[in-house]
């Protein structure tokens, strides 16, 4: 039996085989144990079952209470287990191979509301200028308290190109807006690069999905061709990356950490306990390396900077993370349906459990908006100045200092990139 785990977007994997044996009957003289059924408790289910079945208004079919209570069950346990239908299933399959239907967003139950973890790069929602922790309270004007989490996901699901308005709050903004969004196919690719100056990559995940760690070691190899040899330093970029697979998360971080643990889970049952390793090889050869992280950062990425940052490997930098330290796993069932389960808490190298308390950054940066005048503001120097005196070497044209165009496109990058060259200097 294969036990695959899942840390956000989640994949599936558990192929549980059921076994009904007749039951022992109970005696005044046999002890109940912690494994007893609590048959007080499941005489007054069946009672309900039975009232709902026979009195309730409308005449509803027997599989759709069975369904509800196992998707009330699930749903009362944590805001990340559920009740997966065929079409969920289904979705959520291909969601881990980086191609799904939708908005494009990972999201969580808060209050009974919907609560945005993170936008996933270039899809609709990130178009539509949803943010993270943005609560959706209305779909198509149709309040979602009291809805549970799979039952809200169907409302915001529909065919690409059908529109769907969302009610949004945001911050400590008490007057709600609405966002119309366009539904559309999914593609994500999760990784992308760019070289931000010669010597100097910039390596972004957007999620984790089945080959993120293999396309994170093509993408540095590729970074290094460009620079016609190997990088001063890497600036890693986590944000708003919602997670996804646990073992993607292990790859990326075994491909910087050359030794020791790099993340364990524990849970209540034998098989939920593991811990993995790091693999003899680095491939920045001990360069070094900036993570970006911020709100919208949540679990799989959780793990990669967790275990960079107990190892010393990175400086993380930005804002603390969403705080998802637990483990889902899907368990298949009957009738190509699965249950999304919690199954384990995960620990950062250190022993760490960040549940509801994140990755708190190394080096604190609020994602500012700097203007293309604060940037050349900042960059004056003294052959700026009017009337300066002239130096033996300044050629006689004016000069004007170029505004930073880092700078003003992504403050917290350009931070980044700063910082990465004073560690290039301070270890050479």
């Amino acid at each position: 039996m294969q036990w695959l785990k899942q840390s956000g977007v989640v994949c599936s994997a558990l192929f549980l085989t059921a076994l009904l044996l007749p039951a022992s009957p109970l005696s005044a003289e046999s002890p109940a144990t912690d494994s007893a059924l609590p048959l007080e408790e499941l005489r007054t289910f069946t009672e309900a079952y039975e009232r709902i079945r026979e009195e309730y208004v409308e005449s509803i079919d027997e599989s759709t209470l069975i369904r509800n209570a196992i998707r009330g069950m699930l749903e009362g346990l944590d805001p990340h287990s559920g009740y997966l239908d065929a079409d969920d299933y289904q979705r959520l399959r291909d969601g881990t191979r980086g191609e799904f239907g939708g908005l494009g967003m990972e999201v969580g139950m808060e209050d009974g509301f919907i609560r945005v973890i993170a936008p996933i790069d270039g899809t609709p929602a990130e178009a539509a200028g949803i943010q993270p922790e943005d609560l959706i309270i209305r779909i198509d004007g149709a309040s979602v308290k009291g809805l549970g989490l799979e039952e809200s996901l169907n409302l915001l699901r529909g065919e690409p190109g059908t529109e769907v308005t969302l009610t949004v709050l945001r911050g400590n903004d008490d007057r709600p807006f609405e966002v119309v969004i366009e539904r559309a196919i999914i593609e994500v690719r999760s990784v992308r690069t760019q070289l931000l100056e010669p010597g100097y990559g910039y390596l972004r995940i957007s999620q984790f999905q089945d080959r993120t760690g293999e396309a994170v070691l093509d993408a540095v190899d590729e970074l290094m061709t460009e620079n016609d040899g190997p990088l001063k330093g890497l600036v890693m970029d986590l944000r708003n990356n919602p997670g996804g697979l646990l073992e993607s998360a292990v790859a990326v971080a075994d491909a910087f950490i050359t030794s020791g643990v790099l993340v364990s889970t524990d849970g209540r049952v034998e098989r939920a306990k593991d811990s993995f390793s790091a693999t003899p090889s680095d491939v920045m050869e001990g360069a070094p390396l900036v993570v970006l992280v911020n709100a919208g950062s949540a679990s799989a990425s959780e793990i990669v900077a967790g275990a960079l940052q107990d190892h010393r490997r990175a400086v993380v930098m930005g804002e603390p993370t969403f705080g998802k330290g637990s483990v889902q796993s899907i368990m298949p069932l009957r009738n190509a349906t699965a249950i999304k389960l919690t199954t384990a808490r995960y620990y950062t190298p250190n022993g760490r459990s960040i549940q509801a308390e994140g990755i708190v950054p190394d080096v604190r940066v609020d994602d500012l908006r700097v203007s293309e005048r604060e940037a050349v503001a900042r960059q004056t120097r003294e052959s700026d100045l009017p009337r300066h005196l002239r130096g033996d070497a300044e050629a006689d044209s004016e000069s004007q200092a170029p505004a930073s165009a880092l700078a003003t496109q992504d403050y917290v990058l350009a931070e980044a990139l700063n910082l990465l060259k004073g560690l290039t200097i301070f270890t050479q």
